[in-house]
């Protein structure tokens, strides 16, 4: 309570809690607005019946269960960002941007990520609104309707970067990530009215083993989100003139949780990607896309194979992203380099070998973890019976990080001012 006060009584900070404040307010703003052309009722219905598009929705922060001119929310740019990520195991150059030039080869990575989020919104505009068109929750549109309310979204998306963007700026939280917990959390009132209004004396055991559970799973999240295998590391002693450096000790954290939720993701990602088949197959063949349709239809609405599925391609892809983001060979090239070494072990290759087995060792757990809640919802609707109370264990992943994540920027920027006080 001392530090919320503190918050307030500190002139700076004040005002960029109170500038994200007013951003996330423009953001919901935004999301009230519909595109042109949309049946409220059939949009409802469609994402009720749709779960695939429900967890769609949380990354785009809320905006698309009412087809709103922001209704891809920042999707496009999280693709874009693991597509070049993805790249510099492929391109040299670009790992080097990235790794290697500080700052500087950051921010131009991340302005060719903007680039490329402008032709991936286009796409993932247009397939969802051929997609929601077929299914009538839109009425059919002319070439001319089409190019705009695609143009409108691809807009809504850049709109969205740069308040994510002013967002980051301030420090308080990253801005990405911010809106997708303010999309979450904007739908808490509306699913609590929901769960009283469903709520009978017959299903208070279901509400309270519910209640329970849920807790267990957000302090769970608390633990494997920060949980993490320290390695003791030891540098050498140097002397130069008549000054001796070096000779402390540190440690390299590894994150059991190393991925994130970038995996579930990937994993969605690869879901969606039969229905866009299926979509683009009407261009040759009516009958071809029907049949694609179905069998789409088939796989997705059996929550046994849905759920069995989606959990092995998060675990898969958690080793994956993992891989790429995390480099033992250039983490060991740069302990080197820096004349550290971990007790025990020999530098260069056995540290790489050695820090390799650990980390896969870590990700097995982090990965069986990211599975788990990916298919949460489906688990208790599957035990409860009852659809309204499904715990989003990928919302509460990203609520918890992004909450977390932001108090830690928030206690680093009361440190520096103690300190400047002094």
């Amino acid at each position: 309570m001392s530090k919320i006060l503190q918050l307030f009584k500190i002139k700076d900070l004040r005002n960029k809690i109170l500038m994200v404040a007013f951003l996330l307010l423009c953001f919901r703003a935004l999301a009230a607005i519909p595109i042109p052309s949309v049946d409220a009722l059939k949009l409802s219905e469609f994402f009720s019946s749709n779960q695939l598009f429900g967890f769609l929705n949380i990354f785009s922060g809320g905006a698309l269960d009412n087809l709103s001119i922001v209704m891809l929310g920042v999707a496009p740019y999280i693709t874009a960002t693991i597509i070049m990520q993805l790249l510099t195991m492929i391109f040299p150059a670009l790992k080097a941007m990235y790794y290697e030039e500080g700052a500087a080869g950051r921010a131009k990575f991340n302005r060719y990520s903007r680039y490329l989020t402008v032709p991936l919104a286009v796409l993932q505009g247009y397939g969802f609104l051929n997609i929601l068109i077929s299914q009538g929750v839109i009425s059919q549109l002319s070439l001319f309707d089409l190019i705009k309310n695609v143009v409108i979204i691809t807009a809504g998306t850049m709109v969205m970067i740069w308040i994510g963007e002013l967002i980051s700026e301030r420090k308080i939280g990253n801005g990405i990530s911010l809106i997708i917990f303010a999309g979450i959390v904007s739908r808490l009132p509306a699913s609590l009215r929901q769960a009283i209004i469903g709520y009978t004396p017959e299903t208070l055991p279901t509400y309270l083993v519910f209640a329970v559970v849920a807790v267990l799973v957000i302090a769970g999240v608390v633990f494997i989100n920060e949980g993490e295998r320290k390695i003791p590391i030891a540098y050498a002693k140097r002397v130069r003139g008549m000054k001796m450096y070096g000779g402390a000790s540190s440690y390299l954290p590894l994150k059991v949780n190393q991925a994130g939720v970038i995996p579930i993701i990937f994993a969605l990602s690869i879901l969606l990607f039969p229905q866009f088949i299926a979509q683009a197959s009407a261009i040759f063949s009516h009958d071809l896309s029907l049949k694609l349709n179905d069998l789409a239809a088939y796989l997705f609405n059996n929550q046994y194979i849905y759920s069995l599925f989606y959990f092995l391609m998060v675990v898969l892809f958690t080793y994956f992203y993992t891989a790429v983001t995390f480099d033992p060979k250039e983490i060991s090239k740069n302990l080197q380099r820096a004349g550290g070494f971990v007790a025990g072990v020999r530098p260069g290759d056995s540290t790489s070998t050695f820090l390799s087995k650990i980390l896969s060792r870590l990700t097995l757990s982090g990965a069986l973890f990211l599975g788990l809640i990916a298919i949460l919802p489906n688990i208790t609707r599957m035990v409860t019976g009852v659809a309204i109370l499904t715990i989003g264990g990928t919302a509460i992943l990203i609520v918890v990080s992004v909450a977390l994540e932001t108090i830690k920027q928030i206690n680093s920027q009361l440190v520096v001012r103690e300190y400047e006080e002094l």
